[in-house]
């Protein structure tokens, strides 16, 4: 077969351009520091890469989801500590009361600082994370209790859970008819039917009002103490958990993130020295075509 001057010009420029494709290539690794760009790079390990993507957004949509029960979990702890240290003052005040040597006038004064506690604990329970009640169960829009209104309970009995990982759900909430209750109804005995009682109590100042302070009030107050120290001690076990799947969440992610770096990143030495030696080919072929190439007949005759 005859080779002839075009179709050794056109050989050429079809080196040069796969050339300069492959130098493109190269310089695109060198620059983004991965080594698949498009899934035409390497199919098996975009596919790969994929998978390894799509696992690195779901761990980090649980890492989210750590950080917002920490939120409420401390948002309850906060919420159970100033309910405690209200009790703590209403148990001072009912012993107050109960001493004898106080007037009728002394203990209506100390009722109407009950009540205010009253006021302070359903303002207490209604604390929030954002703009969800933490204490309401899964009606997180509704408020637990209603400040100078009726002590009724207003949320539900929800469990509220967050996944922390693969197929790990907690429960992040406390429940504020478990706390609080809902008031002076027959066998409630929490805190809120407890302060009603001692104020009730101290307005009657009758001798078996001044017995039940002394007796099954401050008994109450100490039984609703317990039960929230109770309930901080499942936060805290809560919270604990939670630190520990962040923790966890944290290494899978770092785990994770190295595979995909293996998946798709360049190796930069190698990746520069491919980059030099694709320039070096490049410039050779266009030496090497100018010296094949010569001038024709045509290019006398311009």
């Amino acid at each position: 077969m005859r080779i002839t001057h075009t179709m050794l010009t056109d050989r050429l420029l079809g080196d040069l351009r796969t050339g300069k494709d492959r130098i493109a290539e190269a310089q695109q690794q060198v620059s983004t520091g991965r080594r698949i760009n498009r899934p035409s790079d390497d199919p098996a390990g975009a596919r790969a890469a994929v998978v390894q993507r799509a696992d690195l957004a779901g761990l980090a949509r649980q890492k989210d989801a750590v950080a917002e029960a920490n939120d409420w979990t401390d948002a309850t702890d906060t919420a159970l500590g100033g309910l405690a240290d209200l009790l703590h003052r209403a148990r001072e005040l009912a012993t107050q009361g109960a001493n004898g040597s106080y007037t009728q006038a002394d203990r209506e004064r100390i009722a109407g600082e009950i009540d205010q506690l009253v006021e302070a604990a359903k303002e207490r329970a209604n604390a929030k994370v954002g703009d969800r009640y933490v204490l309401s169960g899964t009606a997180t829009t509704t408020r637990p209790y209603t400040p100078g209104g009726p002590d009724t309970y207003g949320g539900d009995t929800g469990a509220v859970l967050r996944e922390i990982g693969p197929g790990v759900t907690v429960q992040v909430n406390q429940l504020g008819s478990q706390i609080l209750g809902s008031g002076q109804t027959p066998g409630d005995g929490l805190m809120l039917d407890t302060l009603r009682d001692v104020a009730q109590h101290l307005r009657g100042g009758t001798t078996a009002d001044l017995a039940a302070l002394r007796g099954a009030d401050l008994q109450g107050l100490q039984a609703n103490l317990d039960t929230i120290s109770t309930a901080r001690s499942a936060n805290g076990a809560t919270a604990a958990r939670l630190a520990s799947a962040a923790t966890s969440l944290g290494d899978l992610e770092l785990a994770g993130q190295t595979r995909l770096d293996r998946l798709e990143g360049a190796d930069m030495a190698q990746a520069i020295l491919a980059l030099s030696t694709r320039q070096s080919a490049y410039e050779a072929a266009l030496k090497s075509g100018a010296t094949v190439i010569q001038p024709s007949l045509m290019d006398f005759l311009r």
